[in-house]
């Protein structure tokens, strides 16, 4: 079975992030489809945020890395620092701030 990953998040200001929850994701629940994601994995930003690094696997490369069980209200604020989303997905659980 292939599992379906979460299309790359845009912010307004050229950010982008994976941010995938699923049975193999670094997440909590590690679930698939889970109604609520409490924690969830980021992966490969386009820059370094430092609202990331505390969960970076590698932070000697932000930008190469995945940063596991990141809480998803920590999703919230690197995304509302970016200016919203204009484009992509997050997983259930984590507000969908769409920029203005």
């Amino acid at each position: 079975m292939t599992r379906r990953l979460n299309k790359k998040v845009t912010c307004k200001d050229g950010f982008t992030m994976s941010v995938q929850a699923n049975e193999g994701a670094y997440c909590t629940p590690r679930i698939d489809k889970a109604a609520k994601y409490t924690a969830v994995e980021v992966g490969f930003p386009s820059d370094r945020e430092n609202l990331l690094m505390d969960w970076a696997e590698s932070p000697e490369k932000p930008t190469e890395t995945v940063y596991g069980y990141v809480p998803a209200t920590q999703i919230t604020l690197v995304v509302a620092k970016h200016g919203g989303i204009v484009s992509g997905e997050l997983p259930p659980g984590i507000p969908y701030l769409t920029a203005t």
